[in-house]
């Protein structure tokens, strides 16, 4: 009602103040922010001196509105047959600035498409990526369409679109402007957006009634309005507002802090602490903070440099400690090492295993084998014939360094084994995404051939397969046709499974079956590989029969173990196999006992002789 009352007036004072000279303006608008865009006719019946006229209207409302970013923001566009943008509501938030841009306008001088203009005012310059604000904030926005004449396009349909956006429409008509289409263009009620005013002369006088239109009561001043921070006025209404780092609450009046922690968007690693509308990620003891300011890395107390420790340091969380190598031992001072292993501590090379004694140290060899004779290598174990697929992972987290040292792996387990014909068969399966047989279990019948063809062999990279491998050596590699011998001569059948990761399909049934059919099956773990699936795939026991490593750098250690674990016992069956390592432990002790007995025999007989030479001498001197 208030705001009906003042537009009356305003009426009232346009009509009765129109031959009156202009009046300075009067106090600045309080009444809150408003976005305030100028629709300014400038085609060719608009003469110069009236257009300078409009310009002095426009400056005079704007030198008596509160300008700026969170008070009231202003635009202007001219228009005639096209529409040009003077400035946004965003461009400028003083008032130099936006006199100074209006006094530079230099008039289009062609048509009215007044339609036109207003179609850009609602698609273009009451757009937030121009400066209006949110409606949600109640802001009003007001268009002030000028014109002199009559549209030469349709304007009450887009008029009604403008409208219907929330935008408020005042149409000043001047001299020769049509009275249909500035009642076409206004909001209503039309009585209080529609003024025709009889000559350009006038309009500066009529400014000041529009200013006071414009502006009217601030509710914020005149009311109780309740909000504990920031109140603002829009006319005939008000609106609570909080300070930065607060939100407003439901009941639209009171604030609370805002956290900005709580919505766990903050990424902090550790800790979020939240603080008036901002947050700052912080760090545990014992760690700080990253340059990306979210994460946290352990503080390092080995990089200070005052550790002293003589081998190694370890940083641990809030200190640290001193390590020693493999074969020494860390003294009493928690920083010096001793060496307490002399096999940890030199080149022993036992083929097999290297036992510290005190001060010294000496080789020994797996039960069943005997040291030879440079007191470091151990005669290979030859206690029967198996059939053995190797089963290598190809894919492509092995990566291609670590796959040499695969193959290197391999050839040691070759060396081990007497490849022959009517010996131990060897074949090599690869596989990633696909399976490839590399040789089969028939292909090579000496342990150098058998290594040549590992060397050759080409890294396949892609997946984990390993499900498919198993299938593959069990439908395949163990065929008589590519090898493996009757299951009537009883030669075992021995698959070792070698990977790094976790497999990309179902390991279960095919361990299982290859099992099932007598396969004795060992698994072999590096890196990522998954113990569990390990532990599937072997035999039982399954202690035996897997074994894990951490780094491909470290996992020749198996080779003693499995030189233990693959080397069947007695076979049993069509073909005889008797334990040549005990055989062979017997026939070296009958010669070595034999070889002694010829030396006594041979000691005796000089001795005799030398009894004869001597009797007979004393039996000459009598």
């Amino acid at each position: 009602m208030m705001k009906l009352l003042q537009i009356a007036a305003l009426l009232l004072l346009v009509f009765t103040a129109l031959e009156a000279r202009p009046k300075l303006l009067g106090a600045k608008c309080k009444t809150g922010p408003l976005d305030i865009v100028f629709v300014i006719d400038s085609s060719r019946s608009v003469r110069p001196f009236e257009f300078e006229t409009m310009r002095r209207f426009m400056i005079d409302i704007i030198n008596n509105l509160e300008i700026g970013f969170n008070a009231t923001r202003v635009g202007v566009i001219q228009y005639s047959s096209q529409v040009q943008n003077v400035f946004s509501l965003k461009t400028f938030f003083n008032r130099a600035d936006m006199e100074k841009a209006i006094n530079s306008i230099v008039p289009l001088a062609q048509g009215t498409m007044t339609g036109l203009a207003i179609q850009y005012a609602m698609n273009v310059a009451f757009t937030m990526q121009e400066g209006a604000r949110p409606l949600h904030k109640k802001i009003p926005r007001v268009a002030v369409i000028v014109t002199d004449g009559r549209p030469q396009d349709r304007v009450t349909d887009v008029a009604a679109q403008a409208r219907a956006a929330g935008i408020e429409i005042y149409a000043v008509g001047v001299q020769r402007a049509d009275m249909n289409s500035l009642r076409a263009m206004a909001s209503p009620p039309l009585e209080e957006h529609v003024f025709l005013v009889e000559s350009f002369d006038l309009i500066q006088q009529f400014g000041k009634q529009f200013q006071d239109k414009l502006c009217g009561v601030d509710m914020c001043t005149e009311l109780d309005h309740g909000c504990q921070h920031i109140c603002v006025s829009v006319p005939g209404s008000f609106y609570c507002q909080c300070n930065s780092g607060y939100r407003l609450n439901a009941d639209k009046k009171t604030c609370s802090i805002i956290n900005a922690c709580a919505d766990g968007r903050h990424g902090c690693e550790h800790q979020c602490v939240s603080s008036l509308g901002t947050y700052t990620c912080q760090c545990r003891t014992g760690y700080y903070l990253n340059q990306d300011k979210k994460t946290c890395t352990m503080i390092n107390y080995c990089n200070f440099g005052n550790h002293s420790c003589q081998h190694e340091c370890v940083s641990i969380l809030n200190g640290f400690y001193c390590r020693c190598r493999d074969g020494y031992t860390l003294q009493a001072d928690g920083k010096a090492c001793q060496a307490s292993d002399l096999c940890n501590s030199v080149e022993h090379g036992c083929e097999f295993k290297c036992v510290s004694t005190s001060g010294s140290y000496h080789c020994v060899c797996p039960e069943g084998q005997q040291l030879q004779a440079d007191k470091k290598t151990c005669n290979k174990c030859k206690t029967g014939h198996i059939d053995l697929v190797l089963v290598i992972d190809g894919s492509k987290s092995v990566r291609p360094q670590n796959f040499e040292l695969v193959k290197q792996f391999v050839n040691q387990i070759v060396d081990f084994l007497d490849v022959s014909p009517h010996g131990t068969r060897v074949g090599l399966v690869q596989y990633s995404s696909r399976v490839r047989t590399e040789f089969p279990l028939n292909q090579h019948t000496t342990a150098e051939d058998v290594k040549r063809a590992v060397q050759r062999v080409q890294y396949m990279e892609k997946g984990t397969m390993t499900g498919l491998a198993l299938k593959h050596m069990l439908e395949h590699s163990f065929s008589e046709a590519e090898g493996a011998r009757p299951l009537s001569h009883n030669v075992p059948r021995i698959g070792l499974v070698f990977t790094d990761g976790r497999s990309q399909d179902d390991i279960s049934e095919w361990a299982r079956r290859a099992k099932e059919a007598g396969i004795v099956m060992f698994a072999v773990g590096v890196g990522k590989a998954v113990e569990s699936e390990l532990r599937e795939i072997a035999s039982e026991p399954v202690d035996q029969h897997f074994s894990y490593s951490a780094d491909f750098n470290t996992m020749t250690h198996f080779v003693d173990n499995l030189k233990l674990n693959i080397c069947p016992e007695e076979g049993k069956g069509e073909t005889e196999f008797r334990n040549p390592c005990e055989c062979e432990a017997l026939v070296q002790f009958q010669s070595n006992t034999l070889a002694i007995l010829e030396d006594l025999t041979e000691k005796l007989s000089q001795m005799t002789t030398r009894l004869d030479q001597l009797e007979n001498q004393i039996t000459g001197k009598k």
